[in-house]
């Protein structure tokens, strides 16, 4: 449907409206939109429900049905290719698409502002996160991102556009939020009468709404959540669809308190979680938050998860084709061989009897252990060992603990880190607020 048709369809609907106001009340939320919408409204027109724009021109600029799928491609690579129903399929790339119109208004708007992103930043970028985020040349992450269905001209305009707004916000926006020190030493002075309580690293989706959009973004919110439960990448979903100013770094909001949401239902989500788990879809004024959170400590005390340990591994292969209950058997003999050593000074030859390896590391951080292992390490003394563990392919093994090196005291965030965080959020804040002004200006026409 051309803009000219659409267009044509809000008139007709005006039309129902204004005779549908005749008979009927205003909901109780009319004078929040501020439409006075009726609460019994009649369409005149029909939509078809059937009728999915393919691409869409962005003040003169054409998004194709290639740069739709392509960047479902990603988001379907990101989320470990778990599988997704049809109806599932195309509510994504209408997603996709309102991102790439948002993306689109975003670099338009920095070109408009003179302010250009160059090629080689592009380049650099690009080669950054091949190399360090999926250990591989740009040249195979080219042929990985060719083969998934996606192109690396795709995933560089999603860069391009972080760029673009990055450096928009930094020179339109940035400059004039200010955070006064009295500001930061308020929250200082906060932070300080809370020593030992809880601090909460977050990431965050946000997707905004209004009364008429409500429904709908609610429904993409609740699919989201299912795709991340199924073993999506929260940070790639974050970047492609988090209205908030942190999907750029994935949706990471940092070390923070609970009162630093500003929100009680938020809080009392958070409070609820462990490491890892999801909250949400949850309404906030303006639309809704899916929150993960990513770790957990106390407020200026030392996590004991940061203490660095000395490690002895000794570990026992099993035959190929071993039986279960064999396996069990000789786990078990393996256990009972190593509980009378006597600390590490008897490992080695302890090992040697078994036929069992041994493996030394000095410098094992308690975060680095899987997390079923780390709260037993923490509750080792020096000398002791876990129980074993393993499975019929790794074989049996047990950790012995060598050596502890707690950590030292956190003091917490200083005055001037406390100041850039308040600046960092009324950045975002106001960030918002440009998309949607940029959004109400656009010429948008969409096309099957």
């Amino acid at each position: 449907m051309g803009r000219a048709t659409a267009l044509a369809g809000v008139c007709v609907l005006s039309a129902g409206l204004a005779v549908a106001q005749e008979n009927n009340a205003p909901p109780d939320n009319a004078a929040d939109s501020g439409f006075n919408i009726p609460a019994n409204v009649k369409l005149l027109g029909k939509m078809d429900p059937n009728s999915r724009h393919a691409t869409a021109k962005v003040n003169g600029q054409i998004i194709t049905g290639t740069d739709v799928d392509q960047r479902v491609a990603l988001v379907l690579f990101a989320n470990n290719g778990a599988k997704i129903t049809d109806e599932e399929l195309q509510d994504l790339r209408l997603r996709v698409l309102r991102n790439l119109i948002d993306e689109t208004l975003e670099i338009q708007e920095a070109k408009a502002q003179k302010i250009e992103v160059t090629k080689d930043e592009v380049e650099q970028a690009y080669q950054r996160i091949a190399t360090e985020k999926f250990k591989q040349t740009t040249a195979e992450f080219d042929k990985q991102l060719r083969a998934i269905g996606s192109s690396p001209a795709s995933y560089k305009r999603q860069i391009e556009g972080e760029l673009a707004w990055n450096n928009l916000i930094q020179r339109n926006v940035s400059p004039f939020i200010n955070v006064s020190d009295e500001e930061a030493n308020e929250l200082f002075q906060r932070l300080q009468a809370s020593r030992g309580t809880a601090e909460y690293r977050i990431g965050e989706i946000y997707l905004s709404s209004t009364p008429e959009t409500r429904q709908a973004v609610a429904q993409n919110a609740a699919k989201i959540v299912d795709q991340i439960r199924q073993g999506g990448s929260f940070l790639a979903y974050a970047r492609q669809f988090s209205e908030a100013s942190t999907a750029a770094v994935g949706g990471e909001l940092g070390w923070i308190r609970l009162e630093q949401l500003q929100n009680p239902t938020l809080e009392a989500a958070v409070q609820q979680l462990q490491p890892g788990q999801l909250a949400g879809p949850i309404e906030i004024p303006g639309g809704f938050d899916i929150l993960v959170l990513i770790d957990k400590r106390q407020i200026g005390m030392p996590d004991p998860r940061d203490a660095l340990l000395s490690l002895k591994q000794v570990s026992l292969d099993f035959p190929k084709g071993i039986a279960e209950a064999d396996a069990r058997a000789k786990a078990a003999a393996f256990a009972s061989a190593l509980q009378d050593v006597h600390g590490c000074g008897e490992v080695d030859a302890a090992a040697a009897k078994l036929g069992a390896q041994v493996v030394s590391n000095d410098q094992v951080p308690v975060k680095g252990l899987p997390d079923q292992l780390q709260q037993t390490m923490l509750q080792l003394n020096v000398g002791q060992a876990t129980p074993p563990f393993g499975s019929l392919n790794e074989g049996v093994r047990m950790l012995f603990m060598c050596g502890r090196d707690d950590p030292k005291s956190d003091a917490g965030p200083s005055r001037a880190e406390l100041q850039s965080q308040l600046e960092d959020d009324r950045v975002g804040k106001r960030a918002q607020r440009y998309l949607r002004d940029l959004r109400r200006d656009a010429v948008i026409e969409y096309e099957e």
